[in-house]
């Protein structure tokens, strides 16, 4: 991620009229794609994304850095639409969809990245905010993901998780029933992004630390962190993740590729596969799955976010 920037509604409403105005590009297969499926979809200039979620079907989730807009669209269409609205001040960053509630759970950083943020529940069908947490003495909220349990953020500044419990019902909680979990046992705070990308399987979670690119698996019970065994390989600054069976695909966004990992028993170690990457790639920041392929969203880090910066999404295999 990067500092935001910020638009007037004005020209947030250009970047809409302009997206709606043009027909969405449905390239033909490359490197495996599918050509029954848009290659490349077009964001509106200026969305700025960062998170992506699949959702029912083809569907998918997006948000924006830019106000913290929620866009809807279909992979097999390539088209999409406002789902909620922005505002100034907000900023969207990861995504998760409860397909059991129907809803999808929101990351909001703070104002330029810094200060606590909000995590904001939308109904995934009317785009209706359900509900928003803020937590005192977090640092960077930044992906999400949620279990029959609870919903679990990661604090990319400190050494942490927002926990969110869900009832018996799956209901939703009062504001003040979020907390922290702090992390303890492998991980270590370094300088910079720490934790990063997060998913859950088999009741524990499995996160990222971008400044390292190792992988934790964490028990969401007491925080206790086990580095996972990769047999010496190095991911180096690692983002968002995605996991599809026991394969976990793991966004390197500054090398402009996925790395897949084979995750071995009881979620302890994991080989690495090999990597996916296209030429469509500008510095992707997570990834979903979703109609046998591998969706990644280009939040394209070194070039200025303006109102008129070209933003996309690139289908990709799921394997080489």
């Amino acid at each position: 991620m990067t500092t935001t920037h910020r638009t007037s509604r004005l020209m947030a409403l250009v970047g809409v009229l302009a997206f709606l105005a043009g027909s969405p590009a449905a390239g033909a297969s490359q490197g495996g794609q599918s050509a029954n499926f848009p290659y490349r979809i077009d964001l509106p200039n200026g969305f700025f994304p960062e998170g992506i979620e699949s959702g029912p079907g083809t569907s998918f989730f997006v948000g924006s850095m830019t106000d913290g807009a929620i866009w809807r669209g279909d992979f097999r269409t390539g088209s999409a639409a406002v789902l909620a609205a922005g505002a100034p001040g907000l900023a969207s960053a990861g995504i998760a969809y409860e397909a059991a509630r129907n809803r999808i759970w929101v990351a909001g950083v703070g104002p330029l990245l810094v200060g606590s943020g909000d995590v904001r529940v939308y109904d995934a069908s009317s785009g209706a905010l359900l509900a928003t947490y803020q937590v005192p003495g977090v640092g960077l909220m930044n992906d999400v993901a949620v279990t029959r349990d609870a919903a679990y953020v990661t604090d990319s500044g400190f050494p942490q998780l927002v926990v969110i419990p869900l009832g018996d019902d799956r209901s939703l909680p009062p504001p003040s029933a979020a907390t922290v979990l702090p992390l303890g046992g492998d991980f270590i705070q370094t300088p910079g992004f720490n934790l990063n990308g997060i998913v859950a399987k088999n009741g524990v979670l499995l996160v990222d630390q971008s400044s390292t690119g190792k992988l934790f698996r964490v028990d969401p019970d007491t925080g206790v962190a086990d580095e996972l065994d990769l047999g010496g390989a190095n991911l180096g600054y690692t983002d968002g993740l995605e996991l599809l069976g026991r394969t976990l695909y793991v966004v390197r966004p500054f090398d402009n590729r996925v790395t897949m990992v084979r995750l071995g028993a009881c979620l302890v170690s994991g080989v690495v596969l090999g990597d996916l990457t296209d030429p469509s790639l500008d510095i992707p920041s997570t990834a979903t799955v979703a109609a046998g392929r591998l969706w990644a969203v280009n939040l394209r880090f070194t070039t200025p976010p303006g109102p008129n910066t070209s933003y996309w999404i690139t289908q990709l295999p799921l394997r080489p």
